[in-house]
């Protein structure tokens, strides 16, 4: 599998970044699961990215990602990192390794129940906004510990974490009390290991803030990842 030189720089340059604002916070680099966000990214461009090192993809979209997902075949850990359609959670359960956007009962309840037909025990995030914003989706941070509390108790989803996106912002800093938010909700759970925040604007700021797991789109793969901007959950 060939590797793309320009590619591996950005991806040294992300993880250097990474690096350092886990030592801002007290933790090695390696406590910062990086998932290249590849929406729109081609399967050809993909594979040159593996094969540089790129171990987890995040995409938006099952449909999307069924096609490169059988072009690329087995290897990369896959994420789902955007919305979940009801329709479309059995491919989901099928598809990712990953499930970042629980945002309701009835969604965990039929995720269950789909991973259990299918012999499946994915790895599950509650979303959470945090950021407070009609666009965004997840649960309401009033409502988080609840619906963490339900997850929990399925027996065919492995409950891990929590997820949020950060807020549309002008300075970066202003990202930073919906981080926090998160990790407060997330020290309350108890007894999860993964706290998903941070997108190639703000990553830092989430890692400062206890982040565990970054999305970086268009730092790895250029601006034709991130068409929505940070409205898209990358």
């Amino acid at each position: 599998m060939e590797t793309d030189p320009e590619f591996a720089e950005r991806l040294a340059a992300v993880r250097a970044r990474i690096a350092r604002a886990a030592e801002k916070s007290g933790r090695p680099a390696d406590a910062v699961k990086l998932v290249g966000a590849s929406k729109t990214v081609t399967a050809e461009h993909i594979r040159t990215a593996v094969a540089s090192g790129l171990v987890d993809l995040g995409e938006n979209r099952v449909r999307e990602a069924e096609d490169k997902i059988a072009t690329i075949g087995p290897g990369p850990v896959w994420h789902l990192i955007g919305h979940l359609q009801s329709n479309k959670a059995r491919r989901a359960v099928a598809l990712f390794d990953w499930i970042h956007s629980v945002d309701s009962a009835r969604l965990a309840d039929a995720l269950d129940r789909l991973a259990a037909e299918l012999g499946r025990r994915p790895k599950v995030l509650v979303e959470v906004n945090t950021a407070g914003e009609a666009s965004k989706e997840g649960v309401p941070p009033a409502e988080a510990l609840a619906l963490v509390e339900h997850v929990a108790r399925l027996p065919h989803l492995e409950l891990r974490g929590l997820m949020t996106v950060g807020p549309l912002v002008e300075r970066v800093e202003d990202a930073r009390p919906a981080f926090r938010a998160l990790a407060r909700l997330f020290e309350q759970a108890g007894g999860l290991d993964t706290l998903s925040m941070g997108m190639s604007g703000d990553f830092e700021v989430a890692i400062e803030e206890g982040a565990t797991m970054v999305r970086i789109g268009s730092a790895l793969f250029g601006a034709r990842a991130t068409q929505d901007a940070q409205h898209a959950q990358h």
